[in-house]
């Protein structure tokens, strides 16, 4: 059980800096527009950006939802690493966010944990077949 809690506590703190940004892109702050022209994005991206990042982080921290919020988030931070990288500018913070994310969702997920390290787990050579 202190797994989980460590979990839900990792996933709320890696959710923290998305639910930021997305919260000065949905109001437009100057840094981000500043930001955009940096990274050769148009403005008209700010607003749809913005409401996909606030997205993925709402699906990811509901229970139900958050094995595709991690994929939604994984696929976000790709996004960021190949802008950032297009721009030469280090991506450690996006890498480290997208492992934090999987890592908060494998320990407040003890069913995940149990489908990749089971004996019969597909990643062991198992099978996933129930009697």
């Amino acid at each position: 059980m202190k797994m989980v809690w460590v979990g839900r506590v990792l996933s709320i703190l890696v959710s923290l800096p998305f639910a930021m940004s997305a919260t000065m892109k949905l109001m437009r702050h100057p840094e981000v527009v500043k930001g955009m022209s940096h990274l050769g994005l148009p403005e008209s991206l700010i607003m749809p950006l913005g409401v996909i990042e606030l997205l993925c982080v709402v699906v990811y921290l509901v229970p139900k939802t958050s094995i595709f919020g991690a994929i939604l988030l994984t696929g976000y931070v790709g996004g960021t690493i190949i802008t950032h990288l297009r721009v030469g500018e280090p991506v450690y913070m996006q890498i480290a966010l997208g492992i934090l994310a999987w890592l908060g969702l494998y320990l407040r997920r003890p069913r995940l944990r149990e489908l990749l390290w089971s004996p019969g787990a597909p990643l062991l050579g198992g099978t996933t077949q129930r009697p």
